[in-house]
C-alpha cells in the first residue's frame, strides 16, 4: 500500500474543500485552488481531515492514489500559509529589481530581461541578488523560479549565474598553461 496515499490529509478549520468526481476544489485564507483528479481514485472528509483511497492494487491505481493525495495537500498547505522559493545571484553586474509587479533582470546581456509575474505570482527583491517568489500553487512558484533560473544558469568554472537558495554548483578547474 502506497505509505504517503494512506496518509490522511490534516484540513485547518478555515479551509474549505468541496470533492466532485473528477475536480476537487479547495479555498482558504490566501485564496482558491482547483486541480482535476482521476474518477477512480477517491478523495472523502472526514472529521476535520481527508483519505484518498484507490479502488484496486493495479499499478495505474497505485501511482495516481500517492499523486492525488500529494496534490490535494499542496493545495490545502497553499491556501492556508502559501508557498515560497528564493534564487540567489551571483555575477559581476547582475541583479534583479522590481518594476511594478513584475520583476526586471541585469544578466551581463546587452539587454535587461524582464518577467512578468503571472496571476496568483508575486515577488520580493530584498537586496539586489536574491529573488524571492511566493505564491499558493507549488507548481506554479516552482515553474515561474525555473524560467527565472534559465534566464542565466550557473556555470561550473567561475559559479556566475542564477541558482536556487542551497544549490550546489559543481566547480571545474579552467584550462592550464
Amino acid at each position: 500500500m502506497s505509505r504517503i496515499g494512506r496518509k490522511p490529509i490534516p484540513v485547518p478549520s478555515s479551509v474549505t474543500v468541496t470533492v466532485e468526481p473528477e475536480v476537487v476544489r479547495v479555498s482558504g485564507p490566501r485564496g482558491n485552488l482547483e486541480e482535476r483528479k482521476n474518477r477512480a481514485i477517491e478523495v472523502v472528509q472526514e472529521d476535520g481531515q481527508l483519505l484518498v483511497s484507490r479502488p484496486t492494487d493495479r499499478a495505474e491505481h497505485r501511482a495516481l492514489h500517492g499523486l492525488t493525495r500529494s496534490l490535494v495537500a499542496n493545495m490545502v498547505e497553499g491556501v492556508t500559509v502559501g508557498f515560497t522559493k528564493t534564487l540567489e545571484i551571483q555575477g559581476v553586474g547582475y541583479r534583479a529589481q522590481l518594476k511594478g509587479r513584475d520583476l526586471e533582470l541585469a544578466l551581463g546581456y546587452s539587454h535587461p530581461v524582464p518577467i512578468k509575474a503571472p496571476e496568483g505570482i508575486e515577488f520580493e527583491v530584498p537586496q539586489p541578488t536574491r529573488v524571492i517568489i511566493k505564491g499558493n500553487s507549488k507548481q506554479v512558484v516552482g515553474e515561474i523560479a525555473a524560467i527565472i533560473r534559465k534566464q542565466r544558469p550557473p556555470e561550473p568554472y567561475k559559479g556566475k549565474g542564477i541558482r536556487y537558495q542551497g544549490e550546489y554548483v559543481a566547480r571545474k578547474v579552467g584550462k592550464r598553461a
